[in-house]
């Protein structure tokens, strides 16, 4: 089996260098070495793991790293996958691979089948873990989606802040007292974004309950309960109608065979006049399956959709297309943060869970980030409306919007007090 791992490491790795040590104690390199550069190198410690590697490396390699088998010896589990998901292997797979793919996309529409209650318990799996172990990586707000950095260097706070400023001037929420829908409300930070800065009417729907719990007390705290309402329903349930629609983060965990629905539903919901802004995970490569280690641990049920997927169903739904902005790199860059963030404080993560749980996110957010670099991710934000006209000719407006959510978001800071003053 070393002999069979070997061969295929060295078909996969031809760029960059890597260093493997098998559980017999051999030792191989890998890729380019003349570079000079220093090898990431892992260590497998067991040899069913060599086997498995070989057979289901989707699966299997972060069922090493989560279990403990495989063992990162000089750099990172991210180096290490920044250096695999590079290669052209990851683009052009061999024949076993392609056939175990071909598997895994006759069953998807299996996996993907989220009815009601089948989609409140894969949100629960994810959503519902402790609080308090989202509260050491996500910004201040709990912003869990793709940042929108402006510019180089930008913090991740500025950058989730830049992101709801982006969606509400997309949104058009030029004056007050509009309803507005917010299908995945999370921890209700949007949704508090969208009253407090451009004076909407806010209901927001989630199937995690503790994201509902904390988005409540975040909107009495703000003094915005009358104004802000979060209520766990599945967006199939809600009855409008409504001026505007948003949907961030959540049309992932929609399934393949529910895309119809969903369209239909916010077609049902929308007013003729109104507008509605959805940001999901989507993928530049045609429709394929869900990553399976994250299907298993992470998202079940979830699913990242190609355009030619989406936007059928959203032209048979009766819906205009007024926009489509791909954001490419900004989650690259989140994940990164996130990553970054998890790890400084990986000591109360695992206090909170436990060392295997910790590999295994830290594996998920590198893998997610590397996807995003090399695999041909990128975030989508679709503009639909009613009717065409319900959009301005031209995308000036959204800069205008931008610069007045600004000085909202200026005005509305508390000033830095002395102490006594």
């Amino acid at each position: 089996m070393e002999r069979l791992l070997e061969k295929v490491l060295r078909r996969v790795v031809v760029h960059g260098a890597l260093k493997v040590t098998t559980a017999s104690g051999h030792e191989m390199t890998l890729g380019n070495v003349s570079q000079g550069q220093a090898p990431v190198a892992v260590r497998i410690t067991c040899p069913a793991v060599q086997r498995d590697i070989c057979l289901d490396p989707e699966l299997k390699l972060g069922e090493a790293y989560m279990n403990g088998t495989l063992v990162m010896e000089d750099g990172t589990i991210a180096d290490f996958l920044d250096l695999v998901m590079a290669q052209p292997f990851a683009v052009n797979p061999t024949a076993p691979a392609k056939l175990l793919y071909l598997a895994r996309r006759l069953s998807r529409r299996i996996a993907q089948f989220n009815p009601p209650g089948r989609s409140q318990r894969n949100v629960a799996h994810h959503y519902d873990l402790d609080g308090r172990l989202y509260s050491l990586f996500l910004d201040h707000d709990r912003q869990y989606s793709c940042a929108y950095f402006e510019h180089e260097g930008q913090s991740l706070d500025d950058a989730q802040l830049a992101k709801k400023r982006h969606i509400a001037a997309k949104l058009m929420l030029d004056r007050a007292g509009l309803d507005v829908l917010d299908i995945g409300s999370g921890w209700g930070g949007l949704g508090l974004y969208l009253a407090e800065m451009a004076g909407a009417k806010v209901e927001g729907v989630t199937l995690s309950t503790e994201q509902l719990a904390l988005a409540r007390n975040r909107a009495a705290e703000r003094g915005l309960a009358e104004r802000v309402t979060f209520t766990l329903r599945d967006y199939r349930d809600v009855e409008g109608p409504f001026d505007r629609i948003v949907s961030v983060g959540m049309f992932e965990h929609v399934g393949v065979d529910h895309f119809g629905t969903f369209f239909r539903k916010v077609k049902s919901l929308l007013k003729d006049d109104g507008v509605m802004l959805l940001h999901a995970i989507g993928r530049s490569d045609p429709p394929g399956v869900t990553n399976p280690f994250i299907a298993k641990y992470i998202f079940p049920g979830g699913y990242i959709p190609a355009l030619s997927e989406v936007l059928p169903h959203i032209e048979r739904a009766g819906l205009v297309v007024t926009d489509v902005e791909l954001l490419r790199l900004h989650y690259a860059e989140t994940l990164k943060a996130w990553r970054q963030r998890f790890l400084a404080r990986r000591e109360e993560a695992a206090r909170l869970t436990d060392d295997r749980f910790c590999r295994m996110w830290e594996f998920y957010l590198a893998a997610s980030e590397m996807a995003f670099r090399h695999q041909g991710l990128n975030v989508f934000q679709i503009q639909l409306a009613g009717r065409q006209e319900a959009v301005p000719l031209t995308r000036d407006y959204v800069t205008a919007a931008e610069d007045r959510l600004r000085r909202a978001e200026a005005a509305a800071r508390t000033p830095l007090r002395l102490a006594g003053e």
